[in-house]
């Protein structure tokens, strides 16, 4: 391998900056903003500009500092790993193995696109308990992306063609290779309509707000509050409406730019997911890193007959949003199964489920009774007469546990097993044998009277892992599961085999 030092792109400066003042930009704000902008107004000579000497100063500071890191930064190949060099007072080396890297992950951004470069994340199983991605090249040509993929594959013991294969650019390699799946406008505006993006313009909201809460005029607002209100309960409903409206415009609007053009290929044994608009994203999935499948429907998807689809990856970083992935953000349900059994074609998409006995409904209601009892009474009592509505809280509870119970049940095979509950959305979750990792049987006190137990599942999930309860099931369908669990010596040796590293 080359031993040829690479330099980012001198972009990599200004990224660096920008990155650094919108970590700062709202303390710099509420700062400026309390000491008055900058002076009281009197003429106090030089000393009146102090203020702006300061954050003129700490701006410099941030781009001086982004340069640095664009000069010190170095990576090369050497001895199959990926090698990186940084820092200033304190030299710092990362030596990473190519046959530890998990996934390269790719973004163009706003500054990214009109040099035609990227940004690159690598991952690897191991460094996934740190809150960052292994290495980050801020921003490389897309042509020294590839070569790093080369170099990679390379020291995998790929096949050599791919060494001389030229570089394209990704929109060309779109047209060529027809995607497995992709989002039209219609399933990005059922997406943003029923999904939490409302919720997140509000904590968005809530977090400004919260910043520069000392620079509010409370009192006034109090005020114009009450007058408002003297005008009646249809303009409150009204003025509620509307902000509701415009949180849900946001909402659509951060939608189609996160999700636009969103696209699904199998490439070389890995998911390749594309999207965005504003800053395009490309993110790599390993086959081999999945663990589980996930078909989520929430209430109101499901009376559009929509389904989201949600794969559990092992390793990765916890800088990352979610350590379920968004394989599908949202689909037909009719159109899943075709789709699925391209990329997985090892699961059985059809399962005809064995739902948990009748027995077993008390068990999915008797807790919310106990903790829902107190809060009615004590909200009752201390908000009476409107708090008595409350108490609807004690039926609703006993429908949302019969309908848990009736949602509940399993099924498996030789080489799978398929997982369904439901806390409100219902959630279908595949796992291959081999990639379960721990399997136990609970059975509590009543549970035993009852002639039923619980089963845990545990697969990997992110750089931990991911729990599942097949809930109340016939005591001895559990001992059944718990028989198809236990590994030959052949299955222990193969499953650890296909661990990811």
């Amino acid at each position: 391998m080359s031993k040829e030092k690479f330099t980012l792109h001198p972009i990599s400066a200004v990224i660096n900056f920008v990155k650094v003042l919108k970590e700062m930009i709202l303390p710099l704000i509420v700062v400026i903003a309390v000491n008055g902008f900058g002076g009281s107004g009197e003429s106090e000579g030089w000393s009146s500009y102090i203020v702006y000497i300061i954050y003129a100063v700490l701006l410099i500071a941030m781009l001086v500092s982004g340069i640095i890191k664009w000069k010190r930064f170095r990576y090369w190949f050497e001895e199959e790993e990926l090698r990186i060099e940084y820092g200033l007072f304190v030299k710092k080396k990362r030596y990473i193995p190519f046959e530890r890297i998990q996934s390269l992950n790719y973004t163009e951004g706003i500054f990214h696109r009109p040099f035609g470069l990227v940004k690159v994340k690598v991952e690897t199983a191991g460094g996934g308990a740190t809150k960052e991605a292994d290495a980050e090249l801020t921003a490389i040509s897309k042509e020294a992306a590839e070569q790093i993929k080369k170099e990679m594959s390379l020291a995998k013991n790929k096949e050599l063609n791919v060494l001389n294969e030229t570089f394209q650019p990704e929109n060309q390699v779109v047209e060529q290779r027809k995607p497995l799946f992709q989002m039209s406008q219609k399933d990005l505006l059922i997406l943003a309509s029923t999904s939490g993006g409302v919720g997140v313009f509000f904590s968005g909201l809530a977090v400004f707000v919260s910043q520069i809460s000392e620079l509010i005029p409370y009192e006034t607002i109090y005020n114009e509050i009450i007058m408002f209100i003297r005008f009646g309960a249809l303009l409150i409903a009204l003025a509620v409406f509307f902000v509701l409206f415009v949180a849900w415009i946001v909402s659509v609007a951060i939608t189609f730019i996160n999700y636009y053009e969103f696209t699904i290929r199998v490439e070389d044994e890995e998911i390749i997911i594309t999207r965005g608009l504003l800053e395009k994203k490309k993110v790599t999935i390993p086959l081999s890193r999945i663990q589980g499948v996930r078909i989520v429907e929430n209430p109101l998807r499901q009376l559009t007959g929509h389904v989201a689809v949600i794969v559990d990856s092992a390793g990765g970083s916890l800088a990352e949003k979610d350590e379920k992935i968004r394989l599908i953000p949202l689909i037909k349900k009719n159109r899943i199964t075709p789709i699925l059994v391209q990329i997985f074609p090892d699961y059985h998409f059809e399962p005809n489920f064995t739902r948990v006995p009748r027995r077993s409904r008390k068990f999915f209601y008797r807790l919310d009774f106990l903790w829902m009892i107190p809060v009615a009474a004590s909200v009752s009592y201390f908000f009476y007469p409107f708090g008595l509505i409350s108490l609807l809280l004690l039926p609703l509870s006993f429908l949302l546990g019969a309908w848990q119970h009736k949602t509940a049940g399993y099924w498996k095979d030789e080489k799978q097993l398929v997982v369904q509950y439901r806390l409100f959305s219902r959630v279908s979750l595949w796992m291959e044998k081999k990639r379960i990792q721990a399997m136990t049987e609970r059975t509590t006190y009543f549970q035993k009277k009852a002639d039923v137990s619980s089963i845990v599942t545990t697969i990997k999930s992110g750089v931990t892992g991911s729990a599942t309860t097949i809930p109340s099931i016939e005591k001895a369908d559990a001992e059944n599961l718990m028989e198809w669990y236990e590994p030959t010596r052949k299955e222990l040796i193969d499953r650890e085999k296909e661990q990811p590293l």
